[in-house]
């Protein structure tokens, strides 16, 4: 999915100045990693001077069964959720939009957007969720929020091929 051309579809009457994309590497599948590095790299080829790719990070933790007491490590994504609620408050402290459109219903972010209300309380925060996911919290906190519809999404794909500068892009057949 490009998701700047979804933003994009999303508030057609707007200029777009930033899209900033908050993900965590995948983990512990060499397979899957590969195809999202090869993803993120295609998603910043094709929108070099508007996208952003912000990354989270795993840390590990020693989990204890209960029952038996056998120990076992599991790693715990952190920082993306605070690494996009930290960058709304500092993008609304540097006055750098007008309005903002979260895509995400992740409840973590709310604090943030009262933070930025704070802030400059005559910005325009507002929610698009993802299909099928939403957030009470987030809904009543902002002024609107939507449903993304699956066919913005269907139209907002990357090209199956593509050419940037000279280097080739192809979409993995695992996502047709």
């Amino acid at each position: 999915m490009n998701v700047v051309k979804l933003s994009r579809s999303l508030r057609p009457r707007q200029r777009l100045v930033s899209v900033k994309y908050f993900t965590s590497s995948v983990l512990n599948d060499p397979d899957a990693q590969s195809r999202q590095d090869h993803y993120l790299d295609a998603l910043v080829a094709a929108n070099p001077t508007i996208l952003e790719v912000i990354h989270g990070r795993y840390q590990q933790k020693e989990r204890r069964c209960f029952k038996c007491g056998h120990k076992c490590i599991s790693y715990e994504e952190k920082e993306t959720d605070v690494n996009l609620a930290t960058s709304i408050v500092v993008d609304v402290a540097k006055d750098i939009f007008d309005t903002a459109m979260i895509v995400s219903a992740d409840s973590a972010v709310a604090p943030a957007v009262r933070a930025a209300r704070k802030i400059r309380s005559n910005m325009f925060i507002f929610c698009a969720f993802p299909p099928k996911r939403s957030s009470s919290e987030l809904k009543e906190l902002m002024p609107a929020s939507f449903q993304i519809g699956v066919a913005k999404i269907r139209n907002a794909q990357l090209p199956d091929k593509f050419t940037k500068n000279g280097k080739p892009y192809q979409r993995p057949d695992k996502w047709h």
